[in-house]
């Protein structure tokens, strides 16, 4: 067991809403589409290092309360849970704006269980909150960090979810513009 209470002699399973879905980093034995409720994705969290820079910050996803989140939910193996938890927490947890949580997840399947996910602290200083889709764009636009440009996260996630059929309209919105102000 972890000090964080989360076993890791038993499977885990990981609820992923952002680039977890299309960049895991981590082996999963089992990957099926999943819904939380309670919870929302939004680009609500400033990006000081992976996006973003803290003269120039970029914008990143949060499981931010209220509503519901389609996402994907991976299965880890228990042999494989320690060094999976470890990754993702030197992954999400760089500057501690996320709260590793467990929250059901409801699988395609229809089987519920008990997912890591990482929720926003709205609390910590990075978190922004709702900004207009007009200033979202504009951050997102010219922001580039150790992960690589922001509009290329934002455009991959789109795509992700729209081929899991769990389409965005907020992201895809700005995927769409910002593939158009790069092919111009």
């Amino acid at each position: 067991m972890t000090d964080s209470g989360i076993p890791t002699d038993i499977d885990l399973w990981v609820f992923a809403y952002g680039s977890l879905m299309w960049r895991p980093g981590f082996e999963a034995a089992e990957r099926s589409c999943a819904t939380v409720d309670g919870y929302h994705r939004a680009l609500c969290i400033e990006s000081h290092r992976h996006r973003g820079t803290p003269e120039r910050p970029g914008l990143v996803l949060g499981l931010d309360e209220g509503g519901s989140c389609c996402g994907v939910a991976f299965r880890v193996e228990a042999a494989r849970v320690a060094d999976t938890l470890a990754y993702l927490r030197e992954r999400e947890l760089v500057t501690r704006v996320y709260l590793e949580t467990m929250l059901p997840a409801k699988l395609q399947d229809g089987r519920t269980v008990e997912a890591v996910a990482y929720v926003v602290d709205r609390d910590h200083p990075q978190y922004v909150g709702l900004l207009s889709p007009e200033e979202t764009l504009e951050r997102v636009a010219g922001s580039v960090g150790l992960a690589g440009p922001n509009p290329d996260y934002v455009v991959n996630t789109a795509r992700e979810l729209d081929r899991l059929g769990v389409g965005d309209p907020t992201l895809s919105w700005l995927a769409a513009a910002l593939t158009v102000s790069t092919e111009e």
